[in-house]
């Protein structure tokens, strides 16, 4: 019976080769890319500091028809921000700038034990209320357009409801706005977690402890298969650079205040109160009926993290009457950082703002 996988030796001494050499000259490159691997490149300046939380404003672009609503990036807890602004030719925040947004980030920050009964009180109606107030006082305005990132657009839902008065659009970014939805697995993870226990015990929740866990939803691509692939990358030192900065900012994983993780979790995953009613923060029932500015809600078609279900419920949830959705081929890193996420997604919702200024 003849062997259906035949290995000729010559074949496999070339291979072998090859991988040696990408591998001998791969490492050579590393050593000449140095110890410093920057988080972000648009130039940008400190605007207003609290606590561990900084305000952003980017540097306008000087070639671009300035669109005279200020945008503030609010993103996630549980990541660091420079994803938006990974690299030159892969940045959000730079084709914002080219679609004449005038573009403000929020840094939360690295939180530590001090921080531990921060809640999302203090996080939506502190730090991003008073944020907002400082962007529309330097701005002279009442409201100012949101853009809100996967937790931080799920924030950005809740502030908008809570203060509609301040927020003259609002744009959401790979949302979840549905927590439920049958095919997410975090969440399937999350309902069997005794939550009060974990915050009760460990009072800051380690940053590697919430990365291990988004690793696990794809342990083979995630954990094995890239570094596997790297190694056809490693001649070429502009993707050497941008593998490197993408792995910093996967293992550059911020703690999280225990009472801010314990109410996202209970009050959105475990209840999910965001669409079935009775959420509260602070002195605020939050009623999605409440987001009456215009929402443009763009997500990833093969978004792992958050389904496209669960954030295409925002459609009927919002009490909008101007509702747009743009869905993105691509996963919910490629939607920041892929070539085509580059031309398509920052143009398009620069157009949008500029249609409802």
């Amino acid at each position: 019976m003849k062997n259906p996988i035949e290995i000729r030796p010559d074949e496999a001494l070339e291979e072998l080769t090859t991988f040696q050499r990408k591998l001998t000259h791969g490492f050579q490159n590393l050593l000449e890319m140095g110890d410093e691997i920057p988080t972000g490149v648009t130039p940008r300046e400190v605007i207003y500091q609290e606590d561990k939380m900084t305000l952003y404003r980017y540097q306008p672009s000087t070639t671009a028809v300035q669109n005279p609503v200020p945008v503030l990036i609010v993103y996630a807890l549980v990541n660091r921000p420079y994803m938006t602004d990974l690299q030159d030719n892969r940045s959000t925040v730079k084709g914002l700038l080219e679609a004449g947004m005038d573009v403000y980030l929020i840094d939360w920050g690295y939180p530590d034990r001090s921080d531990r009964y921060l809640g999302l009180d203090d996080y939506l109606n502190g730090y991003l209320d008073r944020c907002v107030d400082v962007i529309c006082e330097r701005h002279k305005r009442d409201a100012i357009n949101l853009l809100g990132i996967c937790q931080g657009g799920t924030f950005s839902l809740c502030y908008s409801a809570m203060h509609p008065e301040k927020v003259a659009n609002l744009v959401t970014m790979v949302t979840p706005v549905d927590f439920q939805t049958p095919d997410n697995m975090l969440s399937a993870w999350v309902q069997h977690v005794d939550i009060d226990l974990v915050a009760d015990t460990l009072g800051t929740i380690p940053g590697e402890m919430l990365n291990w866990t988004f690793l696990n939803l794809k342990p083979y691509r995630l954990i094995m298969q890239k570094y596997i692939d790297m190694v056809d990358v490693l001649e070429d030192k502009k993707q050497i650079d941008g593998f490197l900065r993408m792995e910093k900012w996967i293992f550059d994983s911020p703690d999280q205040a225990g009472e801010a993780y314990r109410q996202f979790l209970k009050d959105f995953y475990q209840q999910n109160k965001l669409i079935n009613g009775g959420l509260v923060i602070g002195d605020y029932e939050v009623d999605l009926k409440n987001v009456t500015m215009p929402v443009l809600n763009v997500f990833a078609t093969e978004d792992h993290l958050v389904p496209p279900d669960a954030s295409k419920a925002l459609k009927n949830v919002v009490g909008t009457k101007d509702y747009t959705e743009i869905s993105f081929k691509g996963g919910h890193i490629g939607i920041y950082v892929s070539g085509r996420a580059q031309k398509e997604v920052p143009p398009s919702i620069g157009r949008w703002l500029d249609e409802r200024t």
